[in-house]
């Protein structure tokens, strides 16, 4: 037997969690700075508030990329978020980076990037099984940023 639980519920419950668990994380505590896997914060802009959004995510690392994911897919807000701009904000290991999202969620065409190729294609490539069963995932691919002269 399967509980429903109302939205309403599930949306306060993330987010008096995370009001606890993003400052820890975006200190450095729980990140992948070693391991390949742990929590990071993913800063992203509200689609329909325009606000900055800080969650706390399980994400595994890969070189310079990083892959979080959700079996909550369009239920969650950063996916939402995302769709509508692709440049945001993380923490990981205590610094602030800079990354374009690339994202795969339930109902989404899914056309890789071609800066993810070799291993991050195929990774991505078999993640996207995931999102028919209701999955949303997100790579992040690290921005170059422009020194001053």
């Amino acid at each position: 037997m399967s509980v429903k639980i109302p939205a309403s519920v599930e949306r306060e419950f993330f987010r008096r969690l995370n009001s606890v668990v993003e400052p820890a994380v975006r200190f450095g505590v729980a990140s992948p700075r070693f391991a390949p896997a742990g929590l990071i914060v993913l800063e992203t802009i509200g689609f329909k508030s325009g606000l900055e959004r800080r969650t706390p995510l399980v994400a595994v690392r890969f070189g310079d990329h990083v892959i979080a994911g959700t079996v909550r897919g369009e239920r969650s807000f950063w996916v939402k978020n995302l769709r509508k701009r692709s440049r945001v904000r993380f923490w990981r290991g205590g610094k602030e980076r800079q990354a374009r999202a690339f994202v795969m969620a339930p109902g989404k065409h899914y056309r890789r990037p071609e800066r993810l190729s070799g291993l991050m294609g195929r990774v991505t490539d078999s993640l996207t099984a995931l999102t028919d069963e209701g999955w949303a995932f997100v790579v992040l691919s690290p921005l170059e940023l422009k020194k001053a002269a």
